[in-house]
């Protein structure tokens, strides 16, 4: 087995994919008054999906004939988008963006105590501090913008919360029951089942009249499709595929920063000192991690 992809290697597939991914919380925002989530779904994964098909098609790649590969993209559909995004974002609806990102950025914690338990990955010291770091960077992160800014739903807490456990679920699946499909495909079947699966439950609970075409919804319709759905789908399986899974979900960690950042060009929101002083423990954090990974590689059967 090679040995996995160096810190300074994977800086470009990393980054990319951290800013395409927390560009998904300021587009949702922007995208739900204009469209309920379900319906937003729907419509995200069946023309991303039908995008990407096209895609493969030109590339020369098939449709699987296996029904087993079939199954496991219909696993995978399920759990992450279907589950994970179907949860995350009618959550947004009532809770706070903050709230949202700081959840869904405890991924890294979550995949690397599952991967020492499932997968076998190496729970080191370093990596333990790495993730404490990260964490407490993510805490100071978001702390004064919950504090003070009332009282969160309830309910969306949870469902946000099932959302993280399907995100961190997805991610070790993939390491453990790999796809053999060509990559575009792969991604591109899974979200058009992922669509498949929104519609019938979309159409009993949503209407479509509520959907308004105007511009700010079709420029976030336009983003949420391409860079998100096909460019950081693409980066997070290349990603998996190259370093274990809790090297690739400690880049989570850089999505409240980066979140917020988004939020002050995008939303118009106010960055506060806090939100500078908790990037210190998130690198800090994150090189830790990647690093322990990049010294010791996990075992052939966690690859």
């Amino acid at each position: 087995m090679p040995a996995l992809a160096r810190p300074s290697s994977f800086l470009w597939l990393a980054l990319p994919f951290c800013v395409l991914w927390t560009s998904a919380f300021p587009a949702a925002k922007l995208a739900l008054p204009d469209c309920p989530p379900l319906l937003l779904l729907t419509m995200r994964f069946l023309l991303a999906g039908a995008l990407l098909m096209g895609w493969a098609a030109l590339r020369g790649e098939r449709l699987p004939g296996s029904r087993r590969v079939w199954g496991q993209l219909a696993v995978f559909a399920l759990i992450n988008p279907t589950l994970y995004l179907g949860l995350s974002w009618i959550g947004m609806v009532k809770a706070s963006s903050a709230l949202s990102t700081i959840l869904i950025s405890l991924n890294p914690v979550v995949v690397t105590l599952l991967a020492a338990l499932f997968l076998r990955e190496q729970l080191t010291g370093r990596k333990m501090l790495g993730l404490l770091l990260g964490l407490g960077g993510v805490v100071l992160v978001v702390q004064a913008r919950l504090s003070g800014s009332g009282a969160e739903d309830p309910f969306s807490v949870l469902l946000i919360g099932l959302a993280l456990i399907a995100l961190a679920a997805s991610t070790l699946l993939w390491k453990l029951w790999p796809l053999t499909t060509p990559r575009l495909m792969g991604t591109a079947l899974q979200l058009l089942l992922a669509g498949v699966f929104f519609l019938p439950v979309a159409l009993l609970t949503e209407s479509p009249a509520g959907i308004h075409w105007t511009p700010r919804f079709l420029w976030a319709m336009a983003w949420i499709i391409g860079p998100v759905s096909i460019g950081a789908y693409l980066l997070w399986f290349r990603m998996l595929d190259t370093v274990s899974a809790s090297e690739a979900s400690a880049w989570h960690f850089l999505n409240p920063p980066l979140g917020l950042a988004m939020g002050v060009v995008a939303l118009g929101e106010t960055l506060q000192t806090g939100d500078l002083i908790g990037i210190v423990p998130i690198a800090a954090g994150i090189a830790l991690v990647t690093r322990s990974t990049a010294a010791a590689p996990a075992p052939a059967s966690a690859r």
